[in-house]
C-alpha cells in the first residue's frame, strides 16, 4: 500500500468516525427530547402555522357536545344569566376598557386567549371583563365601580406579601432616594445594601443590575458563553424564561429555533447523558416553577379543550432531580443557571436555592424583589460574572442598560429587602410550607364532599385547578369566579397566584366564593357529558375539525 493509499484509508477512516460519532450524538439529542410537539420545536411551528381559524356558530356551540335539548336550554339561560351580571356589575371599568383595548395590544392578545379560539367569537362578543383598578386593601382589589373582589392574580408573580407590603416599600423607598433624584449612571447608597443583602441571601460574590428578569437571563446566558467559550444552551421542555428568541423558541417566535438552543426533557435521565456526553454546552437554565408541570407548558385555559390537564409535584423527586443536574454540570463544566425570576422569595428566604438545597453557578431574580418596582437581577460567583479578559482587552462581554439601578427602584428594593429580615417575616416563612399545604388540603376536601369534578394541585402559593371531567366547557369556570368575586389573571385557572397576607378567614372566603362558582357552574349543565365521551374523544373530535377548516380553505384558494 502506497503512502497516498495509507493517507486516503485515514482520512476515509476519521470521516467515517467523526460521521458515526456524530450519528450517535444526533440520537441522543433525539432520546433526550421530550416526546410531542413541546420537546419538537420545529414540528410544533410547523403545525401551528398550520392550523386555521375557525368559530362556532351561535346555534351550535352549547350543543358541540352533542348535549340533549333539554341540557341546550339550561346553559342558554344560565349564559345569559351570567353575561348580564358580569356586565351591569361594572359598567364604568368595562367601558374604559374597551376603549383601551383599541389602543393597547396587550388587552388584545390577553382578551382573545382567555379561551379556546373555537368559542373566542362568541365569548368576546357576549362576556365583558374589566382591566382596570382603582385601589387595593389586604387581599382585595377594587375596580373602578367599587366592586371587590379577592386578588389571586398574584401580578404575575410580584404579589407576595400583599399588595399594602408593595405600596409601604415603594413609599419608603422613594422617600430614600429623593434628595438624589433619577441619577442614572452613578448610583444611591442603598445600592451598595442591596448588594450585600442579595449576595448573602444567594451565596454569591456579585451582582448586576437589570430592568426585567428577560434582561437579567440574557445576560446570564451571555456570561455563561463567555466565560465557557461554548456556543450551547439547554433549556428544558416548556419552561419559560422569558420572550427573546433562545430561550423561548418555538410557537410565538416568528424567528426559527436556534441550533444552539438544546430542548431537552426535564426529569429525565436521556438528558443528563446528552450533559454528559457533549463538550459544546455552556449552560443549563433551570426554572423551578416546572416541578409542578415537567415537560408541560404552564397551563392556561386558552388550550383547556377537554378535562386532560395535568399538573403533579413531588418535591422530593425534584429535588432529586435538581441534585443529579448539579453533580453533572461540576463534572462537566457546564454552568447551572437558576431563574428564580417567578419563584424567587416565593418558596423560602432564599429562594429555590434554599427549598431545593441547591448551588446553583448563576442566579436571576425578578418581579417581588423589586418591592413592586420593575427589576431584574443576576448573581454569580466572581469568577464567571467578570466580563472582560485580562490577557485581551478587546474582549469583553457587553451588557449595559439606561435604567440599570435606578434610584427609585433600588429605593424600594432596599425596603424590600429589610423588610425580609423582620421577625414577622421571618415567622410566615417558618410556617408558609404546612399553612399553606393545609388550604390545599381543605378546599380538596370540601370540593370531594360536595362531588363537584374538581381539584387543587400547589406548589405552595401556586396553585392548579384540576379538572376532573371530560368537558368541552371547562374554561367557564373562569367567568363564573369572577362573578363570585375573585380575580384571576388573564390565563384562567391554569395559575392561581396567592399572597402571604392571606389570613385563614380570608382563606376560608375565597372557598366559599370558589365552591359557589363551581356549584353554580355544576347546576347550569356545563359539567353534563354524554356517557362515552372521554378526553381522548374530545381531543379527536377538534383534530377532524381542525383537519376540515384545512381543508375548507384549500378549497376556497
Amino acid at each position: 500500500m502506497t503512502i497516498l493509499q495509507l493517507f486516503q484509508y485515514a482520512i476515509v477512516t476519521i470521516l467515517a468516525l467523526w460521521a458515526g460519532a456524530a450519528f450517535v450524538q444526533r440520537i441522543q439529542l433525539s432520546l433526550a427530547k421530550s416526546p410531542g410537539l413541546n420537546g419538537h420545536l420545529r414540528w410544533a411551528k410547523r403545525i401551528s402555522g398550520w392550523i386555521k381559524g375557525y368559530s362556532y356558530k351561535e346555534n351550535e356551540w352549547l350543543a358541540i357536545d352533542h348535549a340533549p335539548e333539554n341540557i341546550v336550554i339550561q346553559r342558554k339561560a344560565a349564559f345569559e344569566s351570567l353575561c348580564q351580571s358580569l356586565r351591569i356589575k361594572s359598567p364604568q371599568t368595562l367601558v374604559m376598557t374597551q376603549q383601551a383595548k383599541e389602543l393597547l395590544s396587550d388587552l388584545q392578545l390577553t382578551g382573545r386567549y382567555r379561551v379556546p379560539f373555537q368559542f373566542q367569537k362568541i365569548i368576546e362578543k357576549n362576556i365583558l371583563l374589566g382591566s382596570f383598578y382603582h385601589h387595593t386593601n389586604g387581599v382585595w382589589i377594587t375596580d373602578l365601580d367599587q366592586q371587590r373582589y379577592i386578588d389571586v392574580s398574584g401580578a404575575y408573580g410580584v404579589n407576595l406579601f400583599g399588595q399594602d407590603f408593595y405600596k409601604e416599600c415603594i413609599k419608603e423607598g422613594s422617600a430614600t432616594v429623593e434628595a438624589l433624584g433619577p441619577v442614572l449612571g452613578g448610583y444611591h447608597p442603598c445600592v451598595l445594601d442591596n448588594a450585600r443583602r442579595i449576595t448573602k441571601i444567594s451565596g454569591m460574590d456579585e451582582v448586576t443590575f437589570h430592568m426585567s428578569g428577560t434582561e437579567a437571563v440574557m445576560q446570564a446566558v451571555r456570561v455563561a458563553r463567555y466565560h465557557t467559550r461554548r456556543r450551547k444552551i439547554v433549556r428544558l421542555t416548556s419552561a419559560y424564561h422569558g420572550w427573546w428568541d433562545d430561550v423561548q423558541p418555538g410557537p410565538g417566535n416568528p424567528m426559527p429555533p436556534s441550533s444552539d438552543t438544546l430542548t431537552l426533557r426535564d426529569m429525565h435521565e436521556n438528558t443528563l447523558r446528552v450533559l454528559r456526553r457533549r463538550k459544546d454546552i455552556a449552560c443549563i437554565l433551570i426554572n423551578p416553577i416546572q416541578g409542578m408541570h415537567p415537560n408541560r407548558s404552564a397551563p392556561v385555559d386558552s388550550t383547556l379543550i377537554d378535562g386532560s390537564r395535568s399538573a403533579h409535584y413531588d418535591r422530593q423527586a425534584y429535588t432529586e432531580w435538581l441534585q443529579e443536574v448539579r453533580a453533572v454540570c461540576t463534572k462537566r463544566k457546564i454552568i447551572l443557571i437558576m431563574d428564580e425570576v417567578f419563584l424567587g422569595f416565593r418558596l423560602a428566604h432564599g429562594g429555590a436555592q434554599e427549598y431545593f438545597g441547591i448551588q446553583a453557578d448563576l442566579v436571576t431574580y425578578g418581579k417581588t424583589l423589586g418591592g413592586g418596582l420593575p427589576i431584574g437581577v443576576l448573581c454569580g460567583r466572581s469568577e464567571i460574572m467578570k466580563r472582560y479578559r485580562e490577557d485581551n482587552p478587546a474582549d469583553i462581554c457587553f451588557s449595559r442598560g439606561t435604567f440599570n439601578a435606578n434610584p427609585y427602584v433600588m429605593g424600594a428594593m432596599n425596603s424590600f429587602l429589610k423588610k425580609i429580615e423582620e421577625p414577622e417575616i421571618q415567622k410566615i416563612y417558618a410556617t408558609m410550607d404546612s399553612v399553606w399545604e393545609n388550604r390545599h388540603n381543605q378546599i380538596n376536601t370540601e370540593l370531594e364532599r360536595l362531588n363537584l369534578p374538581l381539584k387543587m394541585v400547589s406548589m405552595s402559593t401556586i396553585w392548579t385547578v384540576i379538572f376532573n371531567v371530560p368537558s368541552r366547557f371547562n374554561w367557564m369556570l373562569q367567568f363564573y369566579l369572577r362573578r363570585e368575586g375573585i380575580c384571576l389573571s388573564w390565563v384562567g385557572t391554569g395559575r392561581l397566584i396567592f399572597n402571604l397576607a392571606f389570613t385563614d378567614e380570608d382563606f376560608s372566603e375565597f372557598c366559599r366564593r370558589f365552591v359557589s362558582a363551581a356549584s353554580a357552574m355544576q347546576r347550569d349543565g356545563w359539567w353534563w357529558v354524554p356517557e362515552t365521551q372521554t378526553n381522548q374523544h374530545i381531543k379527536r373530535s377538534v383534530a377532524l375539525e381542525l383537519l376540515k377548516a384545512r381543508l375548507k380553505m384549500k378549497e376556497t384558494t
